[in-house]
């Protein structure tokens, strides 16, 4: 089986060069904000991230197809990078620091692509979590100096931190009962949003995160991060891997009781 250690060397590179536009941009004055059709904002550093990401994939990785969100799909073949350039734009045109770039690479297998390699980069916190398929997932500054991760060991609802981004996602799609319900039985909940909570369950501070509605650049680099800190990660209809266009994770023992809550439609 392929290690992927080369190629999560390089997307440690790719993040390195994302996290100093996207830092160089971050609470300018200046910064130019324009409105997507679907009438999300993206920024000039989303735009600048994600060409350098693809400048510099196609030098390493010429053979290699590209998805990301601000510049669609480029290439085929059996190994894809899925690239957010930034993770959180709301955030980071506000100025709040909870924005990552995520960076992961699919490989065609059974059943379609998986992710093998994801790193998320947040530099405004300061942070960075990274894997590969079959070699733990990790956080830390560099390779060279990281702490391994590992979900939660909490078995019960009543003692389980969830987490989430909004409510208005659940309202829409007539879950907002389900997850009501699932709120009241926790221990307790916070809206982090974004990527956070899904590195929080990997780290293992939070038992259980989900959202109703997500593209795959969202989630393939968190989902690989959260299984292999030994977590699950699945859409709400149960299938592993972040191709549902929605997602939970969970330290795995809890998931299942999760998805039953967040299937109770109206």
């Amino acid at each position: 089986m392929p290690d992927y250690l080369d190629d999560l060397r390089l997307a440690h590179v790719l993040a390195d060069a994302a996290d100093a536009v996207t830092m160089d941009r971050f609470k300018a004055l200046d910064l130019k904000v324009e409105t997507k059709p679907d009438m999300t904002p993206v920024s000039e550093a989303d735009k600048a991230a994600e060409e350098l990401i693809r400048s510099q994939l196609q030098r390493a990785r010429p053979r290699d197809a590209v998805l990301g969100e601000e510049y669609g799909a480029e290439g085929t073949g059996p190994r894809r990078w899925v690239v957010d350039p930034i993770d959180g734009t709301k955030n980071y045109v506000r100025g709040v620091p909870v924005w990552a770039t995520l960076i992961s690479l699919t490989e065609a297998g059974e059943g379609g692509f998986h992710p093998v390699v994801g790193v998320v980069s947040a530099p405004a916190l300061g942070r960075r979590w990274w894997a590969a398929k079959g070699h733990g997932a990790f956080s830390g500054r560099s390779l060279s100096r990281a702490s391994r991760l590992h979900v939660s060991s909490v078995a019960d609802l009543p003692d389980a931190s969830f987490a989430y981004s909004s409510l208005g996602g659940w309202e829409e799609q007539g879950r907002l009962n389900g997850f009501l319900d699932l709120t009241r039985q926790v221990w307790r909940t916070r809206a982090y949003g974004d990527f956070w909570p899904y590195m929080m369950v990997a780290e293992g501070s939070v038992d259980l995160c989900a959202e109703p509605e997500l593209s795959l650049w969202d989630m393939a680099a968190n989902a690989i991060i959260v299984t292999e800190a030994g977590g699950a990660f699945t859409g709400l209809d149960g299938r592993p891997g972040p191709y549902g266009g929605n997602a939970a994770a969970s330290n795995g023992l809890l998931h299942d009781e999760m998805l039953a809550y967040l299937n109770r439609l109206r």
